[in-house]
């Protein structure tokens, strides 16, 4: 009989399809894992922003991984509300981004600065400066933008705070 602790360890395989560094529990894109009176397993999750294109193969990974794993059955269910937020990612997705060059949002932020013109610090995720410039309002992704590091050269993307 496998546990929920044992599941949510298993989900923890499935990376995210954008940011594949990053699994969907330390996102947190998986809200909760549970068991049905019937004995089906399900797992809720909410995407990163309504109409995410990843959360189709990321519901299909996560059928997969669980099937690989004999856990049956499975129901995975999109959750809406309450919204994503960055908020819900991990210190260890914080930490993970940093490493691979991407600024990992702020805490406790939905920044609307940009709405009303404010210059935003993003720090450098290579060198640590704040003499950075946004390049483009959109990155690699539709959750990141592009900027540029004006101490050591280098652009990286910035993961926005919703």
């Amino acid at each position: 009989m496998v546990t929920i602790e044992e599941v949510w360890r298993f989900i923890e395989e499935v990376e995210d399809p954008e940011i594949p560094v990053l699994n969907v529990v330390e996102m947190g894109i998986v809200r909760d894992v549970r068991n049905t009176v019937e004995g089906t397993w399900e797992v809720v999750i909410t995407p990163t922003y309504s109409g995410c294109p990843a959360m189709k193969a990321i519901e299909e990974d996560v059928l997969q991984c669980l099937a690989d794993h004999h856990v049956a059955p499975v129901q995975v269910i999109s959750q809406l509300s309450p919204p994503w937020t960055t908020d819900w990612m991990t210190e260890v997705a914080r930490e993970k981004l940093r490493q691979t060059g991407i600024a990992p949002p702020e805490q406790g932020s939905a920044d609307k600065g940009l709405l009303m013109g404010v210059r935003k610090d993003v720090k450098c995720p290579r060198c640590s400066s704040v003499q950075t410039t946004m390049v483009s309002q959109f990155g690699s992704t539709a959750c990141k933008s592009l900027y540029k590091c004006n101490q050591c050269l280098e652009p990286f993307d910035y993961f926005k705070c919703i």
